[in-house]
């Protein structure tokens, strides 16, 4: 998943909530506006969600997302044009409550001028030990085709499923833990039709040349993550979490976060800081030493040996309550959100400095995400 993903998802999913067994999720609506700026690239759109509880067990959620993208990456720059695009994406879901047991179905779709995603979701969640216990059970296949902006014959299909197991438990009055562990699998295409890996060429006048990447076409992932969550006595909270990836690529990470939650008045103040380490892919290389020199080869920076930091700052700020509430709207808030990532490649060269071979520099990326939005309870 490239980093512009990650982030959309992130963003999606701020606004989205989650289902808990024995607890229908609450009747909202958010409207949201995203932003993100960094290393060339510029995404933004609004996004609008709407769930309601229908009767005492069912609960019905719709989302619609819009991104504007308009890109002159690092990738772009060095090897192609800049582009401008749109992306639109819709969701539906239903959670189903009996007793302890919450059941939850969903399909989204993604739609752009050449990648087409359709995602289809279930998970089971079941409260034991008097509601101190609960197990997830989720699955999600994701079925995409992959096309190619200018060869409207291009069409390469992409299977995806994951398999997930969850475990929260309350350890204390003050004190709840989460532990998960998921599986992914990934066949069919998985290149990107528009990136190039270089080589060395000593005919070039640049010293290197450029040919097509080639992916293997299956990949298989794990994932464990551990989250805590402690309840201070003046009603903040702190929350740590650590989560372990390996993959069939030989990409293996560790991300570490620490995030602190500060109620005032009506306000309520969130920040968090988020590290990430990660080995580069076995068919990664930043120079291969001549054309069709493996078997596999990749130069996709986020494929490279890296390290990420996000400092996140959150305020929210409820200007309607349950004793003031306007008509059938009982709650609302609005609020803002600032990412600030820093991104270092230790494996991928700054082309555009212009370098000899060996003296480029290292690639960083920063980048900013803004977010804003508006939610209501009835």
């Amino acid at each position: 998943m490239t980093m512009r993903r990650i982030i959309l998802l992130a963003l999606l999913m701020s606004c989205l909530g989650k289902a808990y067994a024995g607890v229908l999720p609450d009747d909202r609506s958010d409207m949201l506006y995203h932003r993100y700026e960094g290393g060339g690239v510029l995404i933004d759109g609004p996004s609008v969600l709407v769930r309601k509880q229908i009767g005492k067990s069912t609960s019905f959620v719709g989302n619609y997302y819009v991104d504007h993208v308009s890109s002159a990456s690092i990738d772009v720059v060095t090897t192609a044009s800049p582009y401008k695009e749109e992306r639109t994406q819709w969701s539906l879901g239903m959670d189903y409550l009996r007793g302890n047991t919450t059941m939850s179905v969903g399909y989204t779709n993604s739609d752009e001028s050449d990648y087409e995603a359709n995602t289809y979701n279930f998970s089971v969640s079941q409260d034991m030990f008097g509601a101190l216990t609960t197990l997830t059970l989720s699955y999600a296949l994701g079925d995409d085709v992959v096309g190619k902006s200018d060869d409207p014959t291009f069409e390469r299909d992409l299977d995806k499923q994951a398999y997930g197991v969850g475990l929260t438990q309350i350890i204390t009055k003050n004190l709840i833990a989460t532990l998960n562990f998921t599986t992914m699998t990934d066949e069919g295409y998985l290149n990107n039709p528009y990136r190039s890996v270089r080589y060395f060429d000593s005919g070039s006048a640049l010293g290197y040349s450029y040919e097509a990447e080639l992916y293997p076409n299956t990949r298989t992932s794990n994932a464990v993550g551990l989250r805590a969550r402690y309840f201070l006595p003046y009603r903040a909270a702190i929350e740590g979490e650590y989560r372990f990836f390996t993959d069939t690529w030989d990409i293996d990470s560790h991300t570490v976060s620490l995030t602190y939650v500060h109620p005032w008045r009506d306000f309520t103040f969130t920040g968090k800081v988020r590290y990430h380490d990660q080995t580069g892919a076995h068919f990664y290389s930043d120079l291969f030493p001549r054309a069709e020199a493996t078997n596999f080869r990749g130069r996709d920076k986020e494929l490279s040996e890296l390290t990420s930091t996000t400092v996140t700052l959150k305020a929210s700020y409820e200007f309607l309550n349950d004793a003031d509430g306007w008509g059938f709207i009982k709650r609302g808030s609005v609020t803002a959100a600032a990412d600030f990532l820093m991104v270092d490649y230790d494996e991928f060269s700054d082309l555009r400095a212009g370098a000899p071979i060996g003296e480029e520099p290292l690639y960083e990326l920063d980048a900013n995400v803004y977010q804003v939005f508006i939610s209501f309870w009835y």
